[in-house]
């Protein structure tokens, strides 16, 4: 009996790596609510984008219902990054549409989309819950009641993107260890002052991170979006940083479920410098990105990467741990995961600087 063989099925493939996701808020200590609300879902494919994304509200008298603002805020956004993710990678054979009309979607159609979705939402609930003893409230003074920021990332096998209104930071770890925050402002607020959704014409204000993904390898180790409260804690941008290279580090060698359980722990500890709500979302992949040629490895950014142990940067180095304390690890700067000798599931680094961040 005679017969051809049929040709074995290609591996499949997946579209991305898989990603492990970290969520956790703290209330400040000097706060009697947490005004800071997030978000993360998905796993980066193409039927389930990963979205992610982070609000504060402001939290004085002037932004009285400003919990509920951040709320809204991400909730609305996740509705939008749905249909974003759609566009982008369309169901059945309909073509999908090209890389530049959805980075111009990105940059003009989303941020209008959602501030307009946003200032609904929230005269709405203003017309729902509010007495009858304001009746001379204007519309722009309802909507300051409200007032959040926002930071709120997308990310599908094809396309990268990232929005921020306001403070806060998106950090992005590439494939070979670069540690960036793309979304930071060219000047910094002054003050307590910041950019916000509450802001007339917000949309004209919000800044956007578009980035194609070219091939599976080269999407980003990690993606994260922390509220002001963290990177507040650091006496120092360079301290940020260095903290989110060693999350990336201790990632990498103890894997999400470790993190996850010293993570409040973390961020508690950063709460008590900075005295803010700090929130932190973040997605993780244990990929297998080619090695760096020499080149690329002395291009990394120095901010961020952490000094070696035997030369501690003067910055950051805290004081060498007694004989009588082994169990306090070596730590970048204040809230940070040691870049250096990881410590304990249990023990967490410890803040080591009570100053906030420079100017």
């Amino acid at each position: 009996m005679s017969g051809t063989v049929s040709p074995e099925p290609p591996p499949v493939r997946p579209p991305v790596p898989l990603w492990a996701t970290l969520l956790q808020s703290v209330q400040g200590v000097n706060k009697t609510r947490n005004q800071d609300y997030c978000e993360v879902q998905g796993r980066g494919t193409a039927e389930e984008p990963l979205i992610m994304a982070v609000a504060d509200g402001h939290g004085s008298a002037a932004h009285a219902r400003s919990h509920l603002g951040s709320r809204f805020a991400v909730d609305l956004f996740v509705e939008e990054a749905r249909r974003f993710g759609a566009l982008a990678q369309p169901r059945g054979d309909e073509r999908p549409p090209s890389l530049a009309w959805l980075m111009h979607y990105a940059e003009h159609a989303f941020p209008r989309q959602l501030v307009s979705a946003w200032r609904e939402k929230v005269l709405g609930n203003w017309a729902r819950t509010s007495s009858h003893e304001e009746p001379g409230l204007s519309e722009e003074r309802k909507v300051l009641l409200y007032g959040s920021t926002l930071v709120g990332a997308v990310l599908t096998p094809r396309v990268f993107a990232a929005w921020q209104l306001g403070d806060g930071e998106l950090t992005v770890v590439d494939d070979v260890g670069r540690v960036t925050v793309p979304l930071a402002p060219a000047e910094a607020d002054l003050g307590d002052e910041t950019e916000s959704l509450c802001t007339p014409e917000a949309w004209l204000r919000v800044r956007t991170h578009w980035a194609p993904v070219t091939a599976p390898s080269r999407a980003p180790r990690l993606v994260a979006l922390s509220t002001d409260g963290l990177s507040k804690s650091f006496a120092s941008d360079r301290g940020f940083l260095q903290f989110m290279a060693g999350l990336d580090d201790r990632l990498s060698a103890e894997g999400a479920d470790t993190v996850r359980a010293v993570l409040p722990q973390w961020l508690a500890r950063a709460s008590q410098h900075s005295g803010d709500d700090t929130t932190l979302v973040a997605a993780w992949h244990r990929g297998t990105p080619p090695a760096p040629e020499p080149a690329a490895a002395m291009e990394a950014a120095p901010e961020a990467a952490p000094e070696p142990a035997s030369e501690p940067a003067p910055e950051t180095a805290p004081e060498t741990a007694s004989a009588a304390d082994p169990g306090v690890p070596t730590a970048p700067d204040p809230a940070g995961p040691p870049t250096t000798a990881p410590a304990p599931p249990a023990d967490p680094a410890p803040p080591t600087d009570p100053h906030g961040r420079d100017e």
